[in-house]
């Protein structure tokens, strides 16, 4: 089903559409409006208040995270309302009172927010998305934040551990079947920010200008009555440089039947069952004999970063992943959580707050974050820049950062008071944060990129202001 060579799309969608006409505030959990209700009720839900979003862990064996999921989190954000659908439900079923009903019927983000850019790699406390608003307007986004950022982190850290292990050869996504139709959309833009060369979902390709690709599966052998004539419709009906799946039945008489039907300029077979490293080599041998020595080869059939890089020495031009990247390949989730970190106190100061129960401690206060890097332009710490709250927000804002020559800051700006910046969403944003990742990627230290387990490639450290 794979075609490397499909035609880029010519043109780009709007962020609306990713997110459709319909409201995103009923994306959340219940409580979330028991705690804006009492908090109305009592007078602190108009506190300042500053949430972060972090890791205390990577999955066991993993080396580094990749944030991905940004940008949806900022399309889905305009379309957090509570329109008259969804405050009749809540009222219907008695969720919350009247007051808090006509609180959420004016509800609008006026916030700010700042994080790692996507793309970026994280670390265990990484603060790859700090939220700053009142508490009625901030803890209502935790549950839509967290289950975006969760799963397409996910992916996207599976993607990049394929992406790594195929070197220059394009990986493909093609888990749609495998996932919620929603997630895989998701999915397909996740494992594009982390380098996949193209997706076989038309809708991702819609709405993040995604290269599509895909021909034919064993169904449209089986429809005809013999392998010749399925081929050579395939041929007519896309080209000579088209891809034809050659294992329904013997794989060396359908390279045969392939090259009759399409001649040495046909653009690619795919493998998909089969010892594949031997079979890749049978069949490159096969048609470098016949002359076809550009006809590419594609594998598919359940492939994850390890089976990538065990046919690192075969002759394979790419790859087709599906159910293991959808699934985060073994750790569908990054464990993020989304902690109120500080608020305003009494006196009107930001007052550091933190959780204390054994095992999901947390560090108060606000903070910052920049990557330490050696001469060679490698990372050597993530480093979390804590302490006086004043001092901290001043250090964010690089006019107001002392330079340091060794630290890359990691935070920029996302929302300012409500709106959010251009260039994060859309397709414009996929581009950038695929960018952001390789950059990231090349930064880790030598041997962060095996696949064999090991602890986080560089420790979190702090830097204390004031």
């Amino acid at each position: 089903m794979t075609d490397t060579h499909a035609p880029a799309p010519t043109a780009t969608t709007p962020a609306v559409a990713a997110v459709g006409s319909g409201s995103t505030a009923l994306l959340t959990d219940r409580y979330e409006l028991t705690m804006l209700q009492a908090a109305l009720a009592d007078g602190t839900a108009h506190r300042r208040c500053v949430f972060e979003v972090f890791t205390r862990r990577l999955p066991a064996g993993r080396r580094y995270g990749v944030l991905a999921g940004t940008g949806r989190v900022l399309e889905q954000l305009a379309a957090f309302r509570f329109g008259t659908p969804e405050l009749d439900w809540l009222a219907d079923e008695r969720i919350v009172d009247d007051a808090t009903l006509e609180f959420l019927a004016g509800y609008r983000f006026r916030g700010s927010a700042v994080g790692y850019a996507e793309g970026e790699m994280f670390f265990p406390q990484s603060p790859v998305l700090v939220v700053e608003g009142t508490f009625a307007e901030a803890v209502l986004l935790e549950t839509l934040v967290l289950s975006v950022l969760n799963y397409d982190s996910a992916v996207a850290s599976a993607a990049s551990r394929m992406t790594s292990a195929a070197v220059d050869r394009p990986c493909l996504e093609m888990g749609a079947r495998r996932a919620h139709e929603d997630a895989a959309v998701a999915a397909a833009r996740a494992a594009a920010v982390a380098g996949f060369a193209g997706t076989s979902n038309l809708e991702a390709g819609r709405r993040y200008g995604l290269r599509t690709i895909g021909t034919a599966a064993h169904a449209f052998t089986l429809l005809h009555d013999d392998e010749e004539a399925a081929f050579a419709s395939q041929v007519r009906s896309s080209g000579a440089g088209t891809t034809l799946l050659v294992d329904t039945y013997d794989v060396r008489r359908g390279v045969e039947r392939a090259l009759a039907a399409a001649g040495t300029g046909l653009g690619a077979v795919r493998l998909d069952s089969g010892d594949l490293a031997v079979l890749a080599q049978e069949v490159r041998a096969q048609l470098d004999a016949a002359g076809a020595r550009d006809t590419r080869i594609v594998v598919t059939s359940d492939l994850d970063e390890y089976a990538i890089a065990a046919l690192a020495v075969a002759p394979v031009d790419s790859y087709g992943v599906g159910t293991s990247l959808v699934t985060g390949s073994g750790a569908p989730t990054c464990g993020m959580v989304y902690k109120l970190v500080a608020r305003e106190g009494a006196s009107g100061a930001m007052e550091p707050v933190a959780k204390a129960s054994r095992s999901k401690t947390s560090l108060g206060g606000r903070k910052s974050a920049a990557r330490r890097l050696d001469r060679d332009g490698r990372a050597v710490e993530e480093v979390l820049v804590v302490g006086d709250d004043e001092r901290v927000a001043a250090w964010t804002d690089e006019r107001h950062r002392d330079p340091d020559p060794t630290l890359r800051p990691l935070h920029v700006p996302l929302v300012v008071d409500g709106e959010v910046l251009p260039g994060l969403t859309a397709a414009q944003g996929v581009r950038a944060a695929a960018a952001r990742h390789a950059a990231s990627r090349d930064e880790l230290p030598r041997g962060a990129r095996r696949l064999s387990s090991d602890e986080a490639a560089v420790p979190t450290v702090e830097l204390r202001l004031g």
